[in-house]
């Protein structure tokens, strides 16, 4: 597995409809982005993590982020902490998303192909149709990325 899609002569690991993008090996133990709290209407708590091309990009305040750079966001439903009332903890997991730069294979996407996994499977080819529209639309000018990294 490289960048998020897998290669040829490995076991076939689920890939999105669209892109082709997997989600990567051992990406629970790359370093986090940033977190964020998505209010109405999905109420989940995120985090972004990313590969060290992706981190070395945001270290550098480099735009374009340069092919290799992999995120990935994991989502959970925010539960009040039964610990501490004032306090949201992850809950049930929802998705994983994972974006892929790679300007020759997803040039038609700003150089970006795209993954939505829930419970480690693609969802639909709509679901992932929806992924470039937003991202074209509103982060245009930041390499089609929302994330920035966390102070």
């Amino acid at each position: 597995m490289f960048g998020g899609f897998a290669q040829s002569g490995t076991e076939p690991k689920p890939a999105s409809p669209i892109y082709g993008v997997a989600i990567p090996d051992a990406y629970r133990q790359w370093e986090l982005i940033a977190p964020a709290l998505e209010r109405e209407p999905l109420n989940e708590l995120r985090a972004v993590v990313g590969n060290k091309t992706a981190l070395a990009a945001y270290r550098a305040v480099t735009l374009p982020f340069p092919d290799g750079a992999v995120l990935v966001k994991l989502a959970w439903k925010h539960i009040q902490s039964p610990e501490f009332e004032s306090a949201l903890v992850p809950g049930m997991a929802t998705t994983v998303q994972v974006m892929v730069k790679d300007s020759k294979r997803y040039a038609a996407t700003g150089g970006w192909g795209f993954g939505r996994f829930v419970d480690g499977k693609p969802v639909d080819q709509a679901q992932h149709e929806t992924c470039w529209g937003c991202h074209e639309a509103l982060v245009k000018n930041h390499d089609y990325v929302f994330t920035r990294l966390a102070p």
